[in-house]
């Protein structure tokens, strides 16, 4: 099945998003194709498999690897100043490991937008498919480079970090895009709501050249809450269709543990199809 007017959208969250993975690979198995997919940081990453039509990939990347110290560990810290090991997942993996189809993503017809944060105005910066392939995990590892965790991307001019920071859940750049419907997945469930981080001082510290970029993280838990309380307008009007964690997530950012990490994946294959019919029913809404 294919949507020629609707989005899908997704949400970050680290490890969070092996329930992304779940949906995905549900998508796949109905062949449920969107026009037009945007994310940021995970959601990106598990995007760019989708559009490649690799279903179980992400699953494999994030499962079966994330033991190995190359994934991440503090040992990627000293040498790379990153705890997930940006070259291995964005080089060795892709290239050797478990590689990207990156002949089906050329191949692709669907609009594809990577959310990544810009140092320097600390406003999002959106790259589509456009991109020649050797700059998508580029792209991808500046959307999900998390700030005093992994150092800037530098790509075209510009100082880029985590999509996430500047805009999480970036619903209204799909809106803006021409998308006024969209299917969103979100890795947090319905009464999650996030607290200020309290790491301005530390920001400056880190990031004394951006200071915009350093108010953006200060701010970003209101522009995390305020989306939330559009997405609920959207879902209330129509406009939307949401498929999130049914409970609260006991999985952490940085999670290790393979079994929660595989529960978690099972549970938004198993969300995805158990809305599936309402979702259908949605879409021939469109």
């Amino acid at each position: 099945m294919s949507i020629s007017n609707v989005g899908l959208v997704l949400e970050g969250g680290g490890m969070r998003g092996l329930f992304s993975c779940g949906v995905l690979d549900f998508f796949l198995d109905q062949e449920l194709i969107f026009p037009y997919v945007i994310g940021v940081s995970a959601g990106a990453c598990n995007a760019a498999s989708y559009i490649s039509r690799q279903k179980g990939r992400n699953k494999t990347v994030n499962i079966d690897y994330i033991r190995d110290p190359r994934y991440l560990s503090l040992r990627n810290y000293w040498r790379e100043r990153s705890l997930f090991g940006m070259d291995f997942l964005f080089q060795e993996i892709p290239i050797r490991l478990v590689p990207y189809d990156f002949t089906a993503y050329a191949a692709s017809e669907q609009q594809y937008v990577i959310g990544t944060t810009d140092c320097r105005s600390g406003q999002a910066c959106y790259f589509s498919k456009t991109e020649t392939q050797a700059d998508v995990m580029q792209l991808l590892r500046a959307s999900s480079s998390l700030p005093f965790f992994s150092p800037i991307v530098h790509y075209q001019g510009k100082a880029l970090l985590d999509g996430g920071v500047a805009d999480p859940i970036p619903l209204n750049q799909a809106r803006k895009d021409g998308y006024a419907r969209n299917v969103l997945i979100l890795t947090r469930d319905i009464d999650y709501r996030k607290s200020p981080a309290h790491t301005r001082w530390l920001g400056y510290r880190f990031y004394q050249a951006y200071p915009e970029l350093v108010e953006t993280m200060a701010r970003r838990h209101e522009v995390y809450n305020q989306t939330l309380t559009e997405i609920l307008q959207g879902e209330a009007a129509g406009e939307l269709f949401v498929i999130r964690p049914q409970d609260e997530i006991k999985v952490g950012r940085m999670e290790r543990d393979t079994n929660k990490l595989t529960w978690l994946y099972e549970a938004g294959y198993q969300t995805a199809e158990g809305q599936y019919v309402s979702l259908q029913r949605w879409l021939e809404e469109a």
